[in-house]
């Protein structure tokens, strides 16, 4: 029989970062917190930016936490990136995807290749923080001037544990910059906006060798060499989704943290106009899958809420909410005006205000509205999915920091008139681990992976209730007249 193998992985999430230890054998899979750090953005007189070093020096704290592994992986946010000089030399910190730059910077990229054409191209919804859009808004800017290469977030950080540079490729789907059907860089647009794909080091595949632990970080951790690197889903959303307990192919999912991530699991991009004006994005997965999805403003207009509120108890607000009358405010969790940090219980409340409904008030009120309205952004969601991917599904797998939300999965099930399956929560962490064991020869397809997860991990089942009718109301109200 196999033994177990240790595998580290790295999760930096919006808000916080921690690197996990995975355990896989035959019939097991078992997962561990080793160490958790803060995420804090800093906002300099610049813009907003990442504390990247502080990142660094997290995940050179976790592993030495740790203790002795087979393989670390990777997986971050997406879009973001840090730009690096002749020498290697980080240029300066990473610009926050939250920040101002890109304001109107959409519209100069359209006067040169029109929305339309940029979705058939590249598959990829329209967000305004895409990094097709950051290098727009940046290249006339002197550190740009200067950079010699480009390296997203896990790939920067894989560089300073390594010294070897790689683009991993479901990451760089998120750039605006790949075509989803040869799985390669767009080089039509490239070239129309004048961007030089040079700037990228080569990409990866899930799998693939990442380079080794230096020495200097061998020694800083207590780790014995050799420690290899390896290419994980790199977006935490692509290691999250190849984390979904599915069994076959009917199914839709929601990634939920920060963001809410709901979509389907395709094997071909859907590239209609039809679907850029549902602002549903095409974004690659592992085993040549498509992550065909799209991004809903998730658990931040809570968290929001909540820092506003001066961190008071999560479960008491989530006993208060479920007091609260259902379906009695609504808002769109999508809307773009929630984007920005600051003042979200007045953001919300004037948003029900203008739309001519109750205007909540309390804190179990607020709490209830972004609930419910986070399931209402979810039935849309799904349902949208299944009609432009012409792609029918009978489960709704929610993963993720939400699976602990017991509430907002009951309304997720409620409102998609769909059983809901809950879990597990560090879905990506999970699924980072799976692709370092398979790489190294302990799994199987996607499907055995899979089957792995459902065998090992606690789920919970929610069956819906109530009308779907009273959801298709709320729905009318967020419709303009």
């Amino acid at each position: 029989m196999t033994a177990p193998r240790s595998y580290a992985a790295v999760d930096l999430g919006a808000s916080s970062g921690r690197v996990m230890v995975g355990r896989v054998g035959p019939d097991s899979l078992e997962l561990a917190e080793a160490h958790r750090f803060v995420n804090r953005p800093v906002r300099v007189p610049e813009g907003l930016r990442w504390d990247v070093l502080a990142l660094y020096g997290g995940v050179l704290d976790g592993l030495r936490a740790t203790g002795q592994v087979d393989s670390v992986g990777i997986d971050s946010w997406a879009v973001d990136y840090g730009l690096l000089d002749a020498d290697g030399a980080l240029l300066g910190n990473p610009v926050h995807y939250r920040d101002a730059r890109t304001e109107g910077v959409a519209e100069k990229v359209w006067a040169s290749v029109p929305a339309a054409e940029l979705y058939a191209g590249t598959g990829l919804q329209y967000a305004p923080f895409n990094t097709l859009y950051q290098l727009v808004a940046a290249r006339s800017s002197a550190q740009f001037a200067h950079a010699e290469r480009l390296l997203l977030i896990p790939d920067l950080l894989s560089y300073w544990l390594t010294g070897e540079q790689g683009t991993e490729l479901t990451n760089a789907s998120t750039t605006q910059l790949i075509d989803p059907r040869t799985r390669d860089w767009s080089y039509e647009v490239a070239d129309r906006l004048g961007i030089d794909l040079g700037l990228f080091a080569p990409l990866r595949r899930p799998g693939d060798p990442a380079g080794l632990l230096r020495p200097e970080v061998l020694e800083e951790t207590g780790l014995a060499g050799p420690v290899p690197v390896t290419a994980v889903g790199s977006h935490d959303t692509a290691s999250a989704v190849a984390a979904v307990p599915a069994d076959g192919e009917r199914f839709a999912y929601i990634c939920t943290g920060t963001w809410s991530l709901a979509g389907l699991e395709l094997a071909a991009p859907v590239l209609t106009e039809e679907s850029r004006a549902a602002n549903f994005t095409n974004e690659l997965g592992l085993d040549g899958t498509v992550r065909y999805l799209r991004n809903i403003m998730g658990l931040w207009l809570l968290q929001e809420c909540v820092r506003a509120w001066g961190d008071p108890d999560l479960g008491e607000l989530l006993r208060a909410a479920a007091t609260v009358p259902a379906l009695r405010s609504v808002v769109d969790a999508g809307d773009a005006g929630f984007l920005a940090p600051g003042r979200m219980p007045e953001r919300i409340a004037e948003a029900c205000r203008v739309s001519g409904q109750p205007v909540p008030r309390t804190r179990g009120e607020i709490t209830r509205c972004i609930l419910d309205s986070l399931a209402l952004a979810h039935r849309r969601a799904v349902a949208q999915a299944q009609r432009l991917a012409d792609h029918p599904v009978d489960t709704v797998y929610v993963v993720g920091g939400g699976t602990r939300n017991a509430l907002l999965c009951q309304l997720t099930a409620d409102a998609c008139g769909l059983p809901v399956v809950a879990g597990p929560a560090e879905a990506a962490a999970l699924g980072n681990v799976l692709v370092q064991a398979r790489a190294h020869g302990l799994l199987g397809d996607l499907a055995d992976m899979r089957r792995l997860l459902t065998r090992s991990q606690p789920l919970t089942r929610y069956a819906p209730s109530g009308d779907t009718a009273r959801w298709e109301a709320a729905e009318a109200r967020l419709t303009p007249r």
